[in-house]
């Protein structure tokens, strides 16, 4: 009997064991399988969050590369309105064409002019006059061709020709052309008839100076006498607002009984624009004063600038 109840007790506290053992276990996996989806769980929200800040990384670096591409084509923008407004500006037309004006043709053998005077290296024509001459410059004497002819020779007419205070590219601010006033109307001659006011003021009267490469269109707005002196190397032209007060004083010029002065006061002639004048003598040979035609050249875009840098 006391083997039976020993035996009995032993087995019951085995069973308790078990039974202990079986809800420690219980108790155990069930919290592991929380702490599984608690990790789960939490490895979720991480990866949630890794994606959302991916997403908002991927759509900052969208915006900035929005803003990148805005940035960038605004100098396309702005290039393509600069282009608009250069066509623009180029299809608008030009004074000659505003005027309706067609440069006369003239088929000059540069080779063969040369070839006679080497001197040679424009032409210049004023429709309604005689003017229609080679201009020459010496390259050593200013006064030459004042007294000596094309081919050489001494005596009248001379020549029309240029000093060497200008370039032969019509660059300068002031070019001055010499002719005499030949009594036949040749040479500069019949640059009188523009001391008729009729005559001058009647109609556009241009100058046309040919050389190898362009055309110089220069439209006549003065013509007057004026006192003989230099005017090249009286006036330091080269200051701008010296050549600013020149040509403001010839539209200060005023017709008297004694002296001509038929000036456009429609035209305007700033400092930013480029004259010519033909220099001759009066109609009555004073030599106190020279008689000046004056244009201001219309198409400047035809000038090589870069020669005077």
């Amino acid at each position: 009997m006391g083997d039976k109840k020993k035996k009995l007790i032993v087995l019951s506290a085995a069973v308790l064991i078990c039974v202990t053992a079986a809800v420690v276990s219980v108790f155990f996996f069930r919290n592991r399988s929380e702490d599984k989806e608690d990790f789960s769980m939490l490895q979720s929200s991480v990866n949630r969050a890794e994606e959302d800040a991916s997403s908002q990384a991927e759509e900052s670096a969208d915006s900035k590369e929005e803003e990148s591409s805005a940035v960038s084509a605004e100098p396309g923008q702005n290039t393509e309105t600069e282009e608009v407004q250069q066509e623009e500006s180029q299809s608008e037309p030009d004074a000659l064409e505003q005027r309706n004006l067609t440069i006369p043709e003239k088929n000059l053998d540069w080779a063969a002019l040369k070839a006679k005077n080497k001197d040679i290296y424009a032409w210049i024509y004023i429709p309604g006059t005689k003017v229609d001459y080679p201009v020459l410059q010496h390259p050593t004497s200013n006064s030459y061709y004042l007294d000596y002819n094309l081919d050489g020779t001494k005596g009248y007419p001379g020549c029309i020709y240029t000093e060497n205070y200008n370039s032969k590219d019509f660059t300068d601010p002031h070019t001055v052309l010499y002719g005499h006033n030949m009594k036949n109307g040749t040479m500069f001659g019949t640059l009188h008839n523009y001391e008729d006011q009729d005559t001058f003021f009647g109609e556009d009267h241009y100058i046309f100076i040919y050389t190898e490469e362009n055309v110089y269109v220069y439209l006549i707005f003065a013509a007057y006498d004026f006192d003989a002196i230099h005017l090249l190397a009286n006036y330091d032209l080269s200051n701008e607002k010296v050549y600013e007060q020149y040509i403001n004083n010839i539209f200060k010029v005023k017709n008297t009984s004694k002296r001509v002065a038929n000036i456009r006061d429609d035209v305007e002639v700033t400092k930013d624009d480029r004259i010519i004048t033909l220099s001759t003598c009066t109609k009555g040979g004073n030599e106190n004063y020279r008689f000046l035609v004056v244009g201001v050249l219309l198409n400047p875009q035809q000038l090589d600038l870069h020669a005077e840098e």
